[in-house]
Formats: structure tokens, sequence, C-alpha cells
């Protein structure tokens, strides 16, 4: 006690006159260096990794640093994903869809043919059962991970013909990844994958037939507006298209426990942002490409309808054969009925009359 009152009074004033902090409270500064598969184009995205670095920096008064590396090439997240697990960065945001070559399992922190919208991704992750699920299965891979930026449901992309019925997907030659390519490639389409920078040269010379990408703003921008004439809408392959901030498990254990508080903080703060800016750079996009003479359009029922089952049978094939699949999936679809039960009442005629009337 009497120790504490010397501290309070006369160290307090010794304090305030030198202007210096005692040297107890001095703590090393943690650097840590973070990767990014997203190339700097998609500035919605890239912009949200560029904040979180810069609020962590500042909610932690400096002690974690975290610096944002250039990446050369975007198109291949599979090396920054092994340069994560053998601690060569410390963290990686990254699209989790992008590694089912891995395991199949990675796309339920992303996106999977007819799953969750954003918001029920993200009330799955936070108040279900999914970030616990989902963290089980990264641990094999040295791997903790926090959600961190949705675009929301994307657009099904750019066409050269119109689709009337699923018999026009055969042989169709579309850019496609994920497990959205391998529904393609059961109803008869020829899905590849090119460099971003090749996309739009491919389509206008008839390489490829189609083109998914993202939504209105990156796609306006990528210039694919300007080769395809038919724009088709909904991705259902990605109804909810997450991205994930991934850990080194090392680093991340490494780190003091408010400084795991600050992380977790900064990365909820860009997930909400992320999707924030792409709501408000879409509409302005969208208007731009029609204007532009683009026919937006939806896919017709019966190609829904074979899509729908086609990944249905995949999902169940996935369970017979992926132990991790099975148990995350089980879990992810019974979340996805009873949400869906929830939504198509309050939620979708809400949105369904606002949309029906003249605002």
């Amino acid at each position: 006690m009497r120790r504490r009152g010397v501290l309070g009074h006369a160290g307090l004033a010794g304090i305030l006159a030198s202007g210096c902090a005692p040297a107890v409270l001095a703590q090393p500064v943690i650097r840590w260096r973070l990767a990014t598969a997203c190339h700097h184009s998609l500035d919605a995205v890239y912009s949200g990794t560029e904040q979180f670095a810069r609020q962590l920096g500042q909610l932690s008064g400096g002690r974690l640093q975290v610096t944002l590396l250039p990446v050369d090439d975007p198109v291949a997240p599979l090396s920054l994903l092994e340069a994560l697990q053998a601690g060569e960065i410390d963290a990686l945001h990254a699209v989790p869809s992008h590694f089912v070559g891995i395991d199949e399992c990675f796309a339920l922190d992303s996106a999977v043919p007819f799953g969750l919208n954003s918001r029920q991704m993200n009330t799955w992750q936070l108040e279900g059962n999914g970030l616990k699920l989902l963290r089980d299965f990264y641990a094999q891979y040295q791997i903790v991970n926090f959600p961190m930026g949705n675009s929301g449901a994307q657009m099904g992309g750019w066409f050269r013909r119109e689709l009337e019925s699923p018999a026009d997907l055969s042989e169709l030659r579309m850019q496609m990844g994920g497990l959205g390519a391998r529904v393609l490639q059961s109803l008869g389409a020829l899905p590849q994958q090119l460099p971003m920078s090749e996309l739009v040269g491919a389509l206008e010379r008839g390489q490829l037939d189609a083109v998914e990408w993202v939504g209105p703003h990156d796609d306006r921008k990528l210039g694919l507006s300007r080769v395809a004439r038919y724009y088709y809408y909904p991705g259902w392959w990605e109804g909810s298209a997450q991205l994930s901030l991934y850990c080194n498990a090392k680093a991340w254990r490494a780190l003091p426990p408010d400084l795991k508080g600050m992380f977790e903080l900064a990365a909820q703060s860009v997930h909400a942002g992320i999707q924030a800016r792409y709501d408000v750079l879409n509409p302005i996009a969208l208007k731009q490409v029609v204007a532009a003479g683009v026919r937006v359009k939806a896919f017709p029922k019966p190609v829904l309808d074979a899509a729908f089952k086609a990944s249905n049978a995949l999902c169940a094939d996935l369970s017979r054969r992926n132990p991790a699949w099975r148990r995350i999936y089980a879990d992810y679809s019974a979340f996805r009925r009873e949400q869906n039960l929830w939504h198509r009442l309050p939620e979708a005629h809400f949105d369904r009359y606002l949309q029906s009337v003249r605002l």
C-alpha cells in the first residue's frame, strides 16, 4: 500500500515533470506480414485489407504493426497458403473457395452452390456452430480463421449468347472455379480458369463463351461489359462470397490476449465494411452497364432447377466420401433450412413488396 502511495503521488509528479513513461510500461512491438490473394483492382476488398492493417496499428497503439505485402500474381493463391503454413507470412486475406482443390470443406467458409446468403452466413459463423466447426477443420492446416468481408450474392456472369434451357450449357466454355465449376461440368459445360488479365480478350475472341467474375462494379472495371451483351443473375454458386483472414496458428498463439481482442475487433469492422462498399458501388455500376446497352437477364428457371439438382447431387457425394465435409455440411444445411423458413416470411415479402412499387 505504501509503495502504491509513493507511485501515485511523488512518482506521478516525477513522470509528469520528465514527460517520460516508466520503463516497465514499455512493451515490444510485434510485426506481422499480411498477404492478400486479391488484386488491388478489386478495390472494395483490397481497401478493406489496407484498412485492417491500419486500424489494428491504431487500436494497439503501434504494438502490433501489420505490413501488407505486395502480391505480383493474385491468380496463384495456393502458393500464399503454403507460405502461411510455413510461417513465411503471418496472415493471409483470401477467398477460401479458391482452395477446394485441397479440400472441398474450404468452400463452406466462403460459397457453396445454393448455399447461405451473406446475412445467414454471418449468423451461422458468429451465432451458430459455423466458426467452431471451421476452426476444428482448419486446425490440421495450422490456420486460425476470421470472417473478413463478403461481396453478397454475386452476378451469374457475362454471356455471348442467350440461355434458354439447360441444353444451352452443353460444351459452354465458361470461366469458373470452385464447386460451381463441378456443377457446371456435370451439366455438360466446359469450365476453365484463365488469369484475370486474359478474360476480356478470351471472351472477345470467342475462346470463352462466358465469364463469371464478381458483380457490376468489379466486372465493369475489368471491361467485361464491352465484349459481352448478356449479363445473367444470380450467381447461384456464390449466394454469399465470403472472404476470410487466415492467421498462422503459431503466430496467433504468441499474441497476448489484449492484442487478440484488438485483432478480432479490426477484422469484424472490415468484415462489415467490405459488403457495405459493394452495396454502395454495385447499383451505380449496374446503371452504367445498362445504359451502355447490356441486357440484364435472370437465368431461366429450368436452368436454375437443373443446377440445383446437380448441386444437391454433388453435396451428397461429398458427404459420402469426405468425413469433414459430412460433419460440417450437416450443420450448415440444417441451419440453411431453418433460416430460409424464417427469411421466406417477413424478409422476402418485405423485399419483394418494396421492389414492386415505385420509390
